[in-house]
């Protein structure tokens, strides 16, 4: 009877460790986490552009001719340095220089006729008044009189004509010299040439009304930079000119870049259906910041609304719809949902009012399979 006992006892242990191993064997594993404590910092409130902004230059100029002609004189290529008054090219303008000389000629020759018309005027002025003392003392005849003050009159009136055609001859050599301007092409400022559209002796013409042409060059100023970038129409109305930004660029992975917002667009950009937007330019803060920066370059611009300081936070990963967050239990090694009560967030931070202390670890990987409420769940090695 003891043996039999002993037999049954024996079996149920064997069925039981066996019951034991298959359930060990079988058990769900737990699941990897990647965690964060729940600290205390700053967070900010802040909004961005819905799409990825653009690096510009504060001065940019498509530079073309006046008038169409043939190139004869071309100074720069791309890439050069120029300074603000330099002759970028010219075009083939010996014409417009001959009607300058001639100009200058007549200038010259009305000058000498002025001079020479005006001494005889006063020359005739003088016989007048020498004949009119004369006249007091019955010397002469009223004819004789009367001759030489017309005689003085009409050389006063050609010596005004001859002083008015050489002003005409003036006025004719600014024509002409501002004909002469129009086939030269100077830099508005100093800065890079970006473009050149054009070689030796080819011909070019200016944009007629409604129709693009490319301009012959593009001058670039890269002294000076700053961040255009569309926000949405929703979040427009905060922005006030003077705030705090931030700069991120795809160049410079990274790095964040100190700014202020300079101008908010007065008007609405309603090209695509779903998403009105407000152009925003933000300039960069530091000017040593823009020493390696390219018009052109893609950036994003996040406006800082409102700070606070010391606040409890959470990564704004870890938050799901509903405010709702999954914190690891220490001791169960459970998965717990809290519903926490939401203070001022951005992409990176999101403060917390209530619903979590300090110290409690908030999971961030919400994407991986099976990391939901009640799954056991293990950090990962890597997880801070």
């Amino acid at each position: 009877m003891k043996r039999r006992t002993l037999r049954l006892v024996i079996l149920a242990a064997v069925v039981v460790a066996a019951a034991a191993g298959i359930w060990y064997a079988t058990r769900p594993k737990p699941v990897e986490v990647l965690v964060t404590p729940v600290t205390r910092g700053t967070v900010e409130s802040t909004v961005a552009n819905t799409r990825a902004g653009t690096v510009k230059a504060c001065r940019r100029a498509k530079l073309s001719t006046a008038i169409g002609g043939q190139i004869a004189e071309l100074n720069v290529h791309e890439g050069d340095h120029v300074k603000k008054g330099e002759l970028i090219l010219s075009l083939w303008n010996e014409d417009q220089q001959a009607s300058v000389e001639l100009a200058r000629s007549e200038i010259v020759a009305s000058k000498a006729r002025t001079r020479a018309t005006c001494a005889q005027a006063e020359v005739a002025e003088r016989d007048a008044q020498r004949l009119l003392r004369l006249k007091k003392s019955h010397s002469v005849s009223e004819e004789q009189v009367d001759k030489a003050v017309s005689e003085a009159k009409s050389r006063k009136a050609d010596c005004a004509a001859a002083r008015a055609t050489e002003k005409v001859n003036e006025a004719r050599l600014g024509v002409a010299e501002a004909q002469l301007d129009r086939t030269l092409l100077y830099a508005p400022f100093d800065g890079v040439v970006a473009q050149v559209n054009g070689e030796l002796n080819e011909y070019v013409t200016p944009s007629p009304p409604g129709i693009p042409t490319l301009p012959v060059v593009d001058l670039i100023d890269n002294s000076c930079f700053y961040v255009s970038a569309p926000i949405d129409e929703v979040d427009a109305p905060s922005i006030r000119v003077g705030m705090d930004a931030r700069i991120t660029l795809d160049a410079f992975p990274g790095r964040h870049f100190k700014g202020k917002v300079r101008r908010v667009a007065d008007y609405v950009l309603d090209r695509e259906k779903q998403a009105r937007t407000v152009d925003v330019e933000v300039s960069f803060a530091n000017p040593d910041d823009t020493s390696r920066l390219l018009a052109g370059y893609s950036a994003d611009a996040e406006v800082i609304l409102a700070v606070k300081h010391d606040a409890l936070r959470v990564p704004t990963a870890a938050v799901q719809e509903g405010d709702r967050v999954l914190v690891l239990n220490p001791d169960s090694g459970l998965l717990e949902e809290r519903t926490i009560e939401k203070g001022m967030a951005n992409w990176d931070y999101t403060e917390v009012r209530s619903g979590l202390k300090a110290g409690e670890r908030v999971v961030t990987s919400l994407d991986r399979p099976g990391v939901q409420a009640g799954a056991h769940a293990v950090v990962e090695s890597k997880s801070p």
